[in-house]
Parts: structure tokens; sequence; C-alpha cells
């Protein structure tokens, strides 16, 4: 595996792959889990080469939010990339990426951008949006591949490529699952002994949701009221749980199909999101 500390080391190498060779794009902030290397090894199924990236995005995080302390574990993270068969690594620090002040970004709508996580973490998918199109036009990748287990993330990127005419296919991963249910998440490492053990708790409450709109029950506040209640009572501090469309993340009719119920709550000072697809 190459690792790539430059735009231009990058990009040399994106040449020297040749006409006519797929490149896929797996973005990541490092500390990778089955769940990422998951996503790696789909992106073979897509492309002749691999691009995983490794930078820790400060524009996506809020003051007082965890970019400090995120995890920073290179070394690992490249035994495991290059035991998945990823070909490249492009691994920039700060001033490579943001040698002066980023002054342009990229503005997700309000209605896509500004609710669910984008309530609770104003400006977030506004960094996520810039980085992945600053990422996009650095790599030039044929195919990009984004973990489901941040859906809105995801229905973000889609529609920012959409709208761009950017000439890149967005492939969704399915959330990988610990055996209790948990989603696999970088931030599951700050959880104490206690608060993992109880951490399930999320995956159990919204599959309970989808089994009742399976059965058809259709009062969807009930059911994410009672999701919250349940949260609460067992010492979850939940930002909410929604049931929304899956397209566009809108509040849906009683009629309508093709759903998902997203969730993020905190359990001691850890927040872990999830959500789960009708």
């Amino acid at each position: 595996m190459l690792i790539h500390e430059t735009i231009a080391g990058l990009r040399a190498a994106r040449a020297k792959a040749g006409p006519g060779k797929r490149l896929a794009l797996v973005p990541t902030m490092g500390n990778l889990h089955e769940g990422h290397i998951a996503l790696m090894t789909q992106a073979r199924d897509h492309a002749d080469q691999v691009v995983a990236t490794i930078f820790v995005n400060r524009l996506q995080f809020r003051p007082g939010e965890d970019f400090e302390k995120y995890p920073r574990t290179f070394a690992d993270d490249c035994e495991r990339l290059a035991a998945a068969g990823v070909e490249h690594l492009f691994a920039p620090d700060d001033a490579e990426m943001y040698p002066q002040p980023q002054t342009y970004h990229v503005e997700p709508p309000p209605e896509q951008a500004g609710i669910l996580d984008g309530e609770f973490r104003p400006g977030h998918f506004r960094g996520v949006a810039t980085v992945v199109m600053k990422l996009f036009q650095i790599a030039q990748p044929d195919v990009a591949l984004f973990g489901k287990k941040d859906y809105q993330q995801l229905m973000v990127i889609r529609n920012m490529v959409r709208e761009f005419d950017l000439p890149i296919e967005i492939v969704g991963g399915e959330t990988v699952r610990a055996a209790d249910g948990l989603a696999l998440s970088s931030r599951n490492g700050y959880l104490s002994t206690a608060e993992r053990a109880e951490a399930p708790r999320l995956f159990r409450v919204l599959t309970k949701v989808i089994d009742a709109v399976r059965d058809d029950a259709r009062d969807f506040t009930l059911l994410e009221q009672g999701a919250i209640s349940e949260l609460r009572a067992n010492g979850w501090v939940p930002d909410y749980v929604a049931l929304r469309k899956k397209l566009d993340l809108q509040l849906p009719s009683a009629h309508d199909s093709g759903l998902v119920v997203l969730a993020a709550a905190r359990l001691g000072s850890t927040r872990l999101i999830d959500n789960l697809e009708v």
C-alpha cells in the first residue's frame, strides 16, 4: 500500500493508474473498525484500485466537540488497510488540506442539513460536504463509498453529487454490528464497561419501532415517543428518535412507504447514532 501525504502525490498516483482503470474512494477519519474494512472490501467490487483516506476534518466539529480527543490510531489503521488490499492511502495533515482558511464552503439546504443531526450539530454537514467535495476534486474517483450508519450524511452527499452533476457513483455500505446489535463506531471506545453493556438497547429500541411499522402501526409520533421514553428510563439522554422518508429524510405521511427510523442519544458522555430501514 502506498501512503500519500500530499495532494500532488495522490494525483500523480491517480495519473499512473492509466486510462480505463476505475478508482474507488473510501473517506474515513481513521480509528478504523470492521465497518470501515467492510467498505474497503465492498469497494473492490466496484473498481480496479481502492483509495482510503484518513483525515480528521476540523470543519465538521463544533467547539466543545471531540476534535482534539478523537482517537488517532494511524499505525494500526495502516495495517488494517494493507491487509484489506487497499492500494493507496491519502493521509494529509491540516496544512495540506487547508493551507489557507477555507472561506469557500458547500452549504447543503437547511431542509436536509438543519434537521435531525443538523439540528443538534449546526454546521456539521456544511463541514462534511465541504471536505468530501474537496476529496472528490483531489482523488477524482469513479465511485465513492460511505456507511449507512451515518444515514443523513449519505443522503447529503448523494444529493450534492446529483445537483453538481459529479461523475461519481455513490454507494452506501450496510451498517456493521457487534453480535449484540450495537452499530460499530469509533466512538464506542469512549464507553465504560457498564455503558457498553447498555449500549445495544439503542438497536433494540429501533427494532421495536421497525417491527411496529411493519405490523402496520401508523401513529409515528406515538412510536417515536415510546422509544424516547424507554431510552430515558434507562439512563440515556436522547436527541431524537424519528421516522422519516428514506429519500430525503422529510416527515412521512401515514400512507408513505420507504421509511427509516433514526436516533441519536447520549449514554454518559458518548453520543451514539443508529438507524434501521423499514
